[in-house]
């Protein structure tokens, strides 16, 4: 009588996990089977997630609490994975932060932050956790950017900057790795129905009357980025509205998209 293999049970390490996009990618790949390791600086939220995600899919989920930004954090966090013997196969770079408003009213340490989280912190996750996927022959990454990644936006400056760096990146591993086992993926999402749209909201109170077709759910951005993933895709841009954006953006001439986003920002403020 033959024995039936067993399938192997991935691991995803997922940063930003305790709301938003990263939450609801966790909820996503949860319900995929796969076991979790959830990392973001709120320990409590993270540990309720983590009950509710092993109560209601059965599966194994680490916590680590950490905030990304501080020296060593990322050597910390993969020398206490391997101290628990758990390999990443799948990483999910979610963590990120924004900052809505003129650039020369942001302080430079606000400047610094988002660039510390958004690029050298995505960059430092991968050095340390591709390696072991291109040995091993095999693993996925996604990358969380943003539509904001394709042109300049004005008032995001700053933002936007750190997210076409991300999927710059992205592109760049992407065919880099092309023969090795390791697929690289770049979520883009638009407007986004999470707490970073509600604190850009409180700093401009005109991004409360964006029309409702214009501002995504979560659960949608994770279902969509979970399956770009898992297929090797390249780039994944949530939603037929967003998926517009970016193509007319490419297709336009840079001094005309800058024209034209700077008009509206102007008309905006």
């Amino acid at each position: 009588m033959a024995v039936a293999k067993r399938r192997r049970i991935d691991t995803v390490l997922i940063t930003g996990a305790s709301s938003g996009i990263g939450e609801a990618l966790a909820k996503r790949f949860a319900r995929g089977g796969h076991a979790l390791v959830l990392v973001a600086r709120d320990r409590a939220r993270l540990e309720a997630l983590a009950a509710t995600l092993t109560a209601e899919h059965g599966i194994k989920v680490w916590v680590q609490a950490s905030d990304l930004t501080r020296p060593g954090a990322i050597r910390a966090l993969a020398g206490a994975l391997k101290r628990r013997r758990v390999e990443v196969d799948v990483l999910v770079n979610n963590a990120g932060v924004l900052e809505h408003g003129p650039f020369t009213s942001i302080s430079a340490r606000r400047h610094q932050q988002l660039i510390d989280l958004n690029v050298a912190g995505v960059t430092a996750m991968l050095a340390q956790f591709l390696p072991p996927m291109c040995e091993r022959g095999r693993g996925r990454v996604l990358n969380v950017a943003s539509i904001a990644a394709f042109q300049p936006v004005p008032m995001l400056a700053t933002y936007a900057a750190t997210k076409a760096f991300v999927l710059s990146l992205t592109e760049s591993l992407a065919e880099e790795l092309k023969e090795s086992g390791v697929t690289v993926t770049a979520l883009c999402p638009g407007i986004t129905a999470t707490h970073m749209l509600s604190s850009a909201v409180e700093s401009n109170s005109r991004l409360a009357k964006l029309p409702g077709l214009l501002i995504g759910d979560a659960d949608q951005v994770a279902d969509e980025g979970y399956r770009a993933c898992m297929q090797g895709a390249v780039i994944c841009v949530p939603g037929a509205v967003n998926q517009a954006v970016t193509l007319a953006s490419r297709a336009t001439p840079k001094w005309l998209l800058r024209r034209i986003t700077g008009t509206l920002a102007r008309r905006g403020t």
